[in-house]
């Protein structure tokens, strides 16, 4: 038998933050090297970080990478162990993503990925090349100030495994492990039974439950061990990579990390037995194709993962299967935002968020947010996070000598934490008091003002330079003009940038939006929540209350209506917008595809046509909002995005002729089963 210990990490690197990069490697290489561990694996581009994106281009940042990577060779903690870090090398004028395999001060491989992402938030093509000489090394000759680290001049550069004494690693990168035909396949049916992934994968709701299944499928099979390395956290853009560093065994979660959390290292280790590998598979089917199994060159390093005398130490136990935990998307909501949110406070160097709380659904969500970031900062001061409250102490503008610690989230919260209820004749009583209430119960600072003097400003200019007197609908007004009106007043998620009802360089004006790709209907139930989570029962208010703008006047017949000024409910675009990104439909397409999913409750022609058709104007007519939107984070798939997660033209022509004409005609023929009773419908399917 042999026991051995391996660790996964995660680490909340940061794009090209070399020197802070550096020391959260060598911080977990130290955590693995105290828990007994002798393989260690990090997140995918670990040394530069990630998200780099065109600064992968610049040779700086690969100089910058090799003068890193050799300080972590130089560094004693270093030793003893074998480190899988990640970095970007230039190979024959090729710039490669890549997994540099070292030990005791050597490099023993550079491992270039294969298959790309390249879809999605993804551009790897657009910097790295793919390696495409699969089971093939070449000759990788070192820049100099690595040779006179290492001693040495060239190493293998390719698709290679390395073989220890009592084991055989391979490497898997991030998205070779989502690719139909994944290396760990024919890797393992060679004979390799460890497998290292390290990955650059941000947060989506519901997505950990796909990475989690990919993981154990790979080794259930096949048999092995997985080892999963993510990076966590905000390192610079509009992602939030969720860590949960997991560890697998024969097709089982063994050890799992957190998904969100401010620790900038966090390190997931298990004590594995190789021979439950080996037992695993000694299935004949198994072993016929791995008779076959072509052969990838086997890097040799002169040491053993399991100790000598692992065997005789009876406290050595092997880690035990676990049930995965997983957060439902309303928690989701309530962490991942945060984290991001947290990261971007304190890498920023800015001193506390401000918003204005309108009484309605978003803003609330945003505050309520907030709020929860508070609630994370606060527990890691409780636990005695030093980075924590040392940011917590900078940010709420507290002395270099100070003692006060960031443990109560409302008293941080009313330090870092400003809103304001900026109403105007058009608001109600109903909506001042909710946005006081709130503010309250989260302790934020509040202000309540009005901003008639502004708005009556705007309106006497436009006057007094073209001689009209602009009027709202309900006081006769044309539609130009109550739209005109609205618009310099106005009061984001995602289902509002989807449709364009926002307006232009007002909500689009802040620094973050932390909703702006989260659908109302997910929104609405985070709120919920959050009001038992959090106790706060103001949240109540917010979720019975009609959504609306207040940007026209209230009469005794009229109170506007989001739901009415947008022809169309919160819920359907939900609908809508899942379909036009995630299904990947156009007009006719979802006119087709609703047909089942609402035709039996809506008319064809009258209802589920106009609707399409009103869905597509509208967005089409408003698709020039897109390009000035604040950087949301990236919380779902449908996300509506325009900066480099949903590409699309923003000038249309807007009433689709050929698309709307199909849709047309094919309403014209189809029956209408939206007044057929429930017995016939069931006699028809």
């Amino acid at each position: 038998m042999g026991h051995l210990i391996t660790v996964a990490t995660s680490l909340n690197q940061w794009a090209l933050d070399f020197q802070g990069n550096y020391e959260r490697i060598i911080a977990s290489i130290r955590i693995a090297r105290e828990r007994g561990a002798t393989l260690r694996v990090g997140p995918e581009l670990e040394i530069p970080g990630y998200g780099c994106l065109d600064h992968f281009i610049e040779g700086d940042t690969i100089l910058h990478s090799w003068e890193i990577l050799g300080n972590i060779l130089e560094n004693e903690a270093a030793r003893n162990i074998v480190c899988d870090v990640g970095m970007p090398v230039n190979h024959k004028n090729v710039t490669y993503n890549c997994r540099v395999i070292i030990h005791n001060g050597k490099i023993l491989l550079i491992r270039p990925k294969m298959w790309l992402a390249n879809d999605g938030n993804y551009r790897e093509l657009r910097y790295f090349t793919p390696w495409m000489k699969h089971r093939q090394t070449e000759d990788h000759y070192l820049p100099r100030i690595i040779q006179s680290t290492t001693g040495q001049t060239k190493v293998p550069f390719g698709d290679a495994v390395v073989s220890t004494a009592d084991t055989c690693i391979g490497v898997e990168l991030c998205e070779e492990l989502f690719t139909p035909a994944s290396p760990h396949i024919l890797m393992g049916l060679d004979g390799v039974e460890i497998f290292t992934n390290s990955s650059g994968s941000h947060h989506e709701l519901r997505k950990l439950y796909t990475r989690v299944e990919l993981i154990k499928e790979a080794t259930l099979k096949l048999g092995g061990v997985y080892l999963y390395a993510n990076q966590q956290g905000c390192d610079g853009d509009r992602l939030y990579y969720d860590g949960c560093a997991m560890i697998a065994l024969n097709g089982q979660i063994i050890a799992q990390g957190s998904q969100f959390s401010l620790d900038d290292v966090e390190v997931v280790s298990a004590t594995i037995d190789i021979e439950d590998v080996r037992s695993h598979r000694s299935i004949k089917s198994r072993a016929m194709q791995a008779a076959g199994a072509e052969r990838y060159k086997r890097i040799e390093v002169p040491m053993a993962l399991s100790g000598d005398t692992a065997d005789l130490m009876p406290d050595l136990k092997v880690t035990k299967p676990i049930e995965v935990r997983y957060h439902v998307p309303e928690e989701e909501i309530a962490l991942g935002p945060a984290c991001w949110l947290w990261d971007y406070l304190r890498r920023s160097r800015t001193q506390g968020f401000f918003i204005p709380l309108s009484g309605g659904i978003d803003s609330c969500a945003t505050a309520t947010i907030v709020y929860s970031m508070c609630r994370l900062v606060s527990e890691a001061a409780l636990r005695g996070d030093k980075q924590v409250i040392a940011d917590g102490r900078r940010i709420a503008g507290e002395p270099n000598e100070s003692i006060w610690l960031p443990t109560d989230p409302r008293d941080l919260a009313g330090r870092i934490f400003h809103t304001c209820y900026m109403g105007t004749e058009n608001s109600s009583v109903e909506t001042r008091r909710r946005a006081k209430m709130l503010s309250e119960a989260i302790g934020a600072y509040h202000i309540d003002l009005n901003m008639d003097t502004v708005v009556v400003a705007v309106r006497n200019l436009f006057s007094f330079v073209t001689g009209v007197k602009p009027q709202f609908k309900t006081q006769g007004g044309t539609e130009a003009e109550n739209l005109a009106l609205q618009n310099i007043q106005a009061s984001m998620s995602c289902p509002d940038l989807l449709r364009g009802y926002l307006t232009k360089y007002d909500c689009s004006s802040a620094d973050i939006n932390p909703i702006g790709a989260i659908s109302k209907t997910d929104l609405k139930k985070f709120i919920a929540w959050s009001r038992d989570a959090f106790d706060l029962p103001i949240l109540d208010d917010f979720l019975t209350a009609v959504p609306t703008a207040e940007l026209e006047p209230i009469t005794e017949t009229y109170v506007q209506s989001d739901e009415a000024d947008m022809g169309m409910t919160y819920d359907e675009l939900s609908v809508f917008g899942r379909l036009r990104k995630v299904e990947k439909c156009g007009p006719y397409s979802m006119y087709t595809k609703l047909l089942h999913e609402w035709g039996t409750t809506l008319s064809p022609t009258h209802v589920i046509a106009e609707k399409v058709k009103k869905f597509f104007f509208e967005y089409a007519r408003n698709r020039h909002k897109m390009t000035t939107l604040t950087p949301s984070y990236h919380a779902e798939s449908y996300s509506p995005d325009d900066n480099r997660f949903d590409l699309r033209p923003f000038l249309y022509p807007s009433r689709f002729p050929y698309q709307f004409a199909k849709i047309d005609k094919l309403a014209a023929v189809v029956p209408d089963r939206s007044n057929v009773s429930a017995s016939e419908k069931t006699k028809v399917d």
